[in-house]
């Protein structure tokens, strides 16, 4: 079915009269010790219940008498049910799981209980980026628990075969797209591979703001309310218009969506690969040999990375909001606890404290493969880290621009596509306004 381009989704329409009118959640509690000192903290996120098995039992162990009850809603269906939940003021639920760019609006709506007297606190131990973004008008919502960063991930047998040095890991030499792309159709040619490169999300704005934040093309909105849309801007324009030829030259495949794109790459199928730190260990069973660089940048732009991931935050419905905010600066605030929720996975840590002593692990999680991942992570952090735009409006511009993308993708014109994008934020922004 050929999805119509011309006409706002219903979706977008009926998530923005859900924000509409929405002026904070002044009737929140603070996050008190409130409640009983013992019994069970509901926990609830989209991971699967091995990822979070070390935090609740160091937890537990650190806090007799308290227990953690872990429940997973898949991720298609996560915001859906919680929106439901949380706004029927469901007490099963006491400390969920953030995605970051959605604090504004889950605290515009009242979902989240305000964290402010933690400020600094939490000022000194995540980085500049974490901290910003988990806050809305001025007070704080949730804790970062997670942070991410984006790796170039390539065959090294498909590119000797196409007689292409391989890059480097040295952040100061990152290749250019442009080097990405020649390289690429050098090991097509030669017979190395099928493909020459390959996003591992492919529709995802997380993956593909950096290519026009690297062209100065923005975030894609902009305005003192962070409710206008700016996705045709020079950059984005260029930017689109060269993630489209990717696809439209078959440098890039298309019909395979996002998170079915890493075997792919573990089978030899492309040459250069665009993943998370969670492909470090995840590609380190695929026979072929590859290595790790840089995220790259656009010849005569500056180089750009995405960063940023889940936070924590309490449901002001909570009857046990002493016990929940005891687990919540657990896995956060506490160096340990959160080393502890990166045990069973291969995501960073956001406690600053705990990163140190993560990232050095790094390199060797798939053996020589992994060399000059921890360098990476590092770099990428504090140097070229871009976050996803604080928004009230940002459910909306995440679906607007993942259709934007799907279609540019699979051919459509990048230029009228970011137009009609525009007209779509435009119209469903009004309600939020």
């Amino acid at each position: 079915m050929r999805r119509n381009l011309f006409a706002v989704p219903a979706a977008l329409v009926a998530t923005a009269l859900l924000v509409a009118g929405c002026g904070g959640s002044s009737e929140t509690p603070a996050a008190t010790d409130s409640g009983p000192a013992t019994g069970t903290v509901n926990f609830a996120g989209t991971d699967n219940a091995e990822t979070y098995q070390p935090v609740i039992k160091a937890f537990e162990a650190k806090n007799p008498g308290i227990t953690v009850n872990y429940t997973q809603i898949p991720f298609d269906q996560f915001n859906a049910t919680m929106q439901q939940r949380l706004s029927a003021k469901d007490t099963g639920i006491d400390v969920y799981t953030v995605d970051e760019p959605r604090v504004s609006q889950l605290a515009a709506k009242g979902f989240l209980v305000d964290l402010s007297e933690l400020d600094a606190k939490v000022k000194t131990s995540f980085s500049a980026a974490a901290y910003k973004t988990n806050h809305f008008r001025d007070k704080l919502w949730s804790l970062p628990m997670w942070n991410s960063t984006q790796y170039l991930f390539y065959n090294k047998t498909a590119l000797a075969k196409a007689k292409v040095t391989p890059p480097t890991a040295d952040p100061q030499q990152r290749w250019t797209w442009e080097q990405v792309e020649a390289a690429g159709r050098k090991a097509m040619q030669s017979g190395g591979t099928k493909y020459g490169l390959f996003m591992e999300q492919p529709e995802a704005y997380y993956q593909l703001q950096p290519l026009a934040e690297s062209l100065g093309g923005g975030s894609g909105i902009e305005g003192d309310d962070a409710l206008t849309p700016a996705v045709e801007t020079d950059g984005w324009k260029k930017a689109m218009q060269w993630y489209g030829n990717t696809y439209a030259s078959g440098l890039s495949p298309r019909g395979i969506g996002g998170f079915q794109t890493g075997p792919v790459f573990a089978n030899g199928g492309v040459a250069f690969f665009v993943g998370g730190p969670w492909d470090l260990k995840i590609f380190g069973s695929s026979k072929v040999d590859w290595g790790v660089a840089p995220l790259p940048y656009f010849q005569g732009g500056k180089p750009v990375s995405p960063t940023g991931s889940w936070s924590l935050g309490l449901n002001p419905a909570s009857k046990q909001l002493g016990m929940a905010r005891k687990f919540l600066e657990f896995a956060t605030l506490d160096p340990a606890g959160n080393l502890a929720t990166t045990s069973a996975t291969t995501i960073i840590p956001a406690n600053l404290d705990a990163r140190k002593q993560y990232t050095p692990k790094m390199d060797s999680f798939s053996g020589a493969k992994t060399a000059g991942a921890a360098a990476i992570t590092t770099y990428e952090s504090e140097h070229t880290a871009v976050s996803r735009p604080v928004s009230v409006g940002y459910i909306q511009f995440e679906e607007v621009m993942g259709k934007a993308f799907a279609d540019i993708r699979n051919g459509s014109n990048p230029d009228a596509r970011l137009q009609e994008a525009t007209r779509q934020l435009t119209e469903a922004w009004k309600s939020i306004k």
